[in-house]
């Protein structure tokens, strides 16, 4: 039996006001499975665009840091979607799985690279809290979880 946790999330993007970033997240004792997408006021009726799609490894061996692959390329999402994936796969530990199409054109300064470094940084903040909590919960007790739900705030 395997045992995984899906999520969702909502948190305010830093340095906007209107702008949040958008989480879906399955944990499996084998994997990260994560996409990420922004909404502004303007946009919340619309369905999310198509990002980068990256799978990224845990460092091994020799390896001092994390390999990672584009299954999917959309240039203005890459670069994050495969940051977001390889940091996440060496503090986890997890190969991870990062679908983004995260803008930070609504941010303060028009998505300068200190408000996307920002943003990056509360994404993986955000996740890695949901991974530490789901191995000390039901994560590691060898049963099926499910949580469901929108949870904001954090």
């Amino acid at each position: 039996m395997t045992t995984t946790a899906t999520t969702e999330l909502a948190f305010p993007l830093p340095h906007t006001h209107s702008t949040t970033v958008h989480v879906h997240l399955t944990l499996s004792k084998n994997h990260i499975l994560l996409h990420l997408t922004t909404k502004t006021p303007e946009t919340a009726s619309q369905p999310a665009a198509l990002g980068s799609f990256v799978y990224a490894l845990p460092p091994t061996g020799n390896h001092k840091s994390s390999l990672s692959t584009a299954i999917y390329v959309r240039e203005s999402t890459l670069e994050t979607a495969t940051r977001i994936a390889k940091i996440l796969a060496k503090r986890t530990g997890l190969p991870a799985y990062v679908g983004n199409s995260m803008s930070f054109a609504s941010a303060g300064m028009g998505g300068g690279g200190m408000e996307e470094v920002e943003g990056v940084k509360r994404v993986v903040e955000v996740v890695c809290g949901e991974v530490e909590v789901w191995r000390r919960g039901a994560g590691q007790g060898g049963e099926d979880v499910a949580v469901d739900g929108e949870r904001g705030g954090r």
